[in-house]
């Protein structure tokens, strides 16, 4: 198989047994399990990952090219070995703990709803990106382009704004205090 298209995949378990195409166009996958599926090399266009479970899958060389996943888990992806031509993706209410983006551009980025407990976005750029409702713990942001992000519903972030561009990020100021972390101050 090396080419699939407009196909809908149901409760299937992908392994490294089980040969996968080389590119997806306009593909649906729900309820499935891809976290012992080789997904190296593989180019994914315009799909959407409902209820799936991608954890620790191994991107090297993936093509994520406008690729959304809702209710997914995701845990310790390492979207940075991506391949970056095209690089599109959008998430809804995804576990996504551990996820590395080191240096990934993700202009306009929506994170909707999302866990992202201990994510890297070391060096990434996330300008005009949004964090909707997202639990930030322990996510670190250095070196990290976060201007005009949006993080006003989002929590429990900690943003050093002297390592990080953030100019016209926006805040909710309840969230401020994230901002000041590295001050060890006692806000009341």
């Amino acid at each position: 198989m090396s080419y699939t298209e407009n196909k809908i995949f149901e409760k299937i378990t992908f392994d490294a047994n089980i040969p996968m195409s080389k590119e997806y166009d306009n593909c649906t996958f729900k309820n499935c399990d891809l976290s012992a599926a080789a997904l190296s090399n593989i180019d994914f266009i315009d799909c959407d990952f409902e209820n799936c479970n991608l954890s620790l899958t191994n991107l090297n060389n993936t093509a994520l090219k406008n690729v959304r996943f809702s209710n997914c888990k995701l845990l310790g992806l390492h979207f940075n070995n991506c391949n970056s031509f095209l690089f599109s993706v959008a998430f809804q209410n995804c576990i996504m703990n551990l996820c590395v983006f080191y240096r990934v551009k993700l202009k306009g980025t929506k994170f909707i709803g999302c866990d992202l407990k201990e994510a890297d976005f070391t060096a990434a750029d996330l300008s005009s990106a949004c964090f909707e409702h997202c639990d930030l713990g322990r996510v670190v942001f250095m070196d990290t382009i976060l201007e005009k992000t949006d993080f006003r519903s989002s929590y429990n972030y900690s943003i050093n704004p002297e390592s990080n561009r953030i100019k016209r990020a926006k805040f909710d100021r309840a969230g401020l205090a994230g901002l000041l972390d590295k001050y060890e101050l006692e806000i009341i």
